[in-house]
């Protein structure tokens, strides 16, 4: 299996913020998760190392919480890309295979893409493969230079570049596939005889070819997969890039949304066929929506959560860790979290379910059996269980267990003061 190394230590200064910029979220999920999935996803990788440095220790506690298959490495002080790749070499001493080198804040690129460049590299037996892309302004980027056979001969930076070398649209993409046991002396042989003092990764090209390694270049198809994250514009443009792409692939699945441009999904979401979002919702996370189903409008779906067929889910409704079986109806006002919901149940508007006790920080989970009603403006009180076919009475507050097919009211005798408004009428 390949390894892969991520480069997520720079601070990301244009970001303006006290957060790395590799843990900037789309859709509530860290620019270094998108990529530490698509290596993963890949399926032929199998560990990762990721470079840290700028606030390493966020950038550590996300990576240890949520990848078991990876580790944080600490780049410190920071003298460029190659010397960021050379942090690696230790936990790398003794392997003998290939290595991938993406950066951890381009979040669209693909699993498919990562595979595919591997098995290039393999296929044309390099030593070196980088990945290049062709852009129609390619003002900036470092030209590919390739030879008569096609096999890649150097990556010109525009400074160093002459008017010819300019017109070239193929670019230095700065993702990589190398050979290690061939290719790792290079990381402690890299010159930093440069304006910036730095060990760059681009110099490896140049070391390849004078150590006769077969060094080529992999064309990436979407140029957006390596759109890179350096100011809040930027990540504005990638997750407009990413909601269009995911809308797309849902209307071809047969789902309905009425409004595109006002509908944001998470890429882990998936939808059944035949399933209605209607405008101004809101699903991020990772969340399974059966087919036939109604959400929103403005409808808040915050991740761990799972829809059997026909279920209706209302106007400004809010749900959270919940499931819901077939054919059920939550009605809009509505919050269920931390929760288990049956089949043919009702929840009637502003009905919420209060999981979390803020003196000791514990969230429960509310059970709603099949068959259950639930009135209007209520409150279940978590851990309680409203068994089959119990009704609980609107402005209802449920402290407790509710027995099969019983009916709960709390609220207290309605009093009707007859004449009460004009006699205070009088007293003005």
């Amino acid at each position: 299996m390949v390894k892969a190394i991520i480069l997520a230590a720079g601070k990301g200064t244009r970001m303006k913020s006290e957060l790395p910029k590799v843990l900037h979220t789309i859709f509530d999920k860290p620019l270094l998760g998108y990529v530490l999935d698509s290596v993963k996803n890949s399926n032929l990788v199998d560990y990762a190392f990721v470079i840290v440095g700028h606030k390493s220790e966020l950038v550590k506690e996300y990576v240890e919480k949520n990848y078991s298959a990876a580790k944080t490495v600490l780049q410190e002080p920071q003298l460029g890309t190659g010397h960021a790749v050379s942090m690696a070499k230790k936990d790398l001493e003794n392997y003998d295979g290939e290595v991938i080198i993406l950066c951890g804040d381009t979040p669209l690129i693909k699993s498919e893409t990562i595979k595919s460049l591997i098995e290039f590299h393999k296929n044309n037996n390099s030593d070196i493969t980088v990945m290049s892309a062709i852009f129609e302004n390619p003002t900036n980027y470092g030209r590919i230079i390739r030879n008569k056979d096609n096999s890649l001969e150097a990556i010109i930076e525009e400074k160093d570049a002459c008017i010819e070398q300019k017109q070239i649209k193929e670019i230095n993409a700065g993702i990589y596939c190398l050979n290690w046991a061939k290719v790792k002396r290079a990381f402690s042989e890299l010159k930093n005889n440069n304006a910036q003092g730095e060990y760059y990764l681009t110099d490896i090209i140049k070391w390849g070819k004078e150590n006769a390694l077969n060094v080529n270049a992999y064309t990436l198809n979407d140029n957006n997969e390596i759109f890179g994250i350096n100011s809040r514009k930027h990540l504005a443009e990638a997750t407009k890039i990413l909601h269009d792409e995911i809308i797309a692939k849902h209307l071809d699945n047969g789902v309905t949304i009425v409004s595109p441009e006002t509908t944001f999904i998470s890429p882990e979401t998936e939808i059944g066929r035949d399933t209605i979002i209607y405008p101004n919702c809101y699903i991020n996370g990772r969340n399974k929506i059966g087919s036939n189903c109604k959400i929103g409008p403005f409808a808040h779906i915050r991740g761990d959560v799972e829809l059997d067929e026909y279920v209706k889910i209302g106007n400004f409704v809010e749900l959270k860790k919940a499931k819901v079986k077939s054919h059920t109806n939550i009605c809009h006002l509505s919050y269920v979290g931390d929760s288990e919901v049956g089949e043919n149940v009702n929840i009637g508007a502003g009905t919420i379910t209060a999981n979390y006790n803020p003196l000791t920080k514990i969230k429960s989970k509310t059970i709603i059996e099949d068959n259950v009603k639930i009135g209007s403006n209520s409150v279940l009180v978590a851990p309680v269980r409203i068994k089959e076919g119990a009704n609980v009475g609107a402005v209802g507050v449920i402290t407790k267990d509710v027995e099969p097919w019983s009916l709960a009211v709390t609220r207290s005798p309605l009093k009707v003061l007859e004449g009460w408004v004009k006699k205070q009428l009088k007293h003005d």
